[in-house]
């Protein structure tokens, strides 16, 4: 099966390097991003549409059909925000842009990335685990062909990407000690966007997948 493969969140780390691995990947014949400013990136198999407002996507909706997978990697910090306003720009965005591609592609499998902690009872003290266990229980019920939650822990991005915070410059030396001491807490970026692709192609036995199932699908 040839992926036709909807990207968001490809100007940002998580995104560039799932894009990276869809355009390099043999199994992805066409992937489209959408974002709110160019992503830099050119490539044959590549489309990008600049939308600003993601919580009102129904002036590219007619754009969206064809497609049969979505790595869905857009996302914000909920540092200093009020529970209101990440919902909003967490949940509510999500759930928009998902009910519209199902609605529109019954085939696709839809994958979130979540993260490492996220909060599946919604009952929680962590506001931002609350708000992402909500979006992936509820994304759960939307009639796509499939859905799984990625919830990666620390992520060691290319050494060529170009989104990578600043922050995360200064803690990329303990990638090592985390993958020999503490396996189920990082991956590469490549092994995200790789378990991403066998996801959809091979299947996995969970919807949810954690640090360690994200490894072992990506290793497949």
């Amino acid at each position: 099966m040839k992926l036709k493969v909807i990207i968001t969140g490809t100007t940002g780390m998580v995104g560039e390097g799932v894009l990276q691995q869809a355009l390099n990947s043999p199994e992805v014949e066409q992937v489209l991003v959408i974002n709110r400013k160019p992503c830099g990136v050119s490539h044959p198999k590549l489309k990008e549409i600049i939308h600003k407002d993601f919580l009102d996507l129904s002036p590219i909706a007619p754009q969206l059909t064809g497609y049969n997978a979505c790595f869905f990697c857009l996302g914000i910090s909920s540092v200093g925000m009020k529970e209101p306003e990440y919902t909003s720009m967490t949940y509510d965005l999500t759930l928009h842009m998902a009910g519209i591609l199902a609605s529109q592609n019954p085939d696709m499998t839809f994958i979130y990335v979540s993260g490492a902690g996220t909060d599946s009872s919604e009952k929680g003290n962590l506001m931002w685990a609350r708000v992402k266990g909500k979006t992936e229980n509820d994304l759960m019920k939307l009639p796509f062909k499939k859905v799984y939650a990625f919830r990666p822990g620390f992520m060691k991005a290319a050494p060529d990407a170009k989104n990578t915070p600043k922050i995360y410059k200064y803690f990329e030396w303990t990638y090592p000690i985390l993958k020999t001491l503490a396996p189920g807490m990082a991956s590469t970026l490549a092994d995200v966007g790789q378990a991403m692709i066998k996801a959809v192609t091979q299947g996995y036995e969970k919807q949810v997948l954690e640090v360690k199932d994200i490894n072992t699908l990506a290793k497949r």
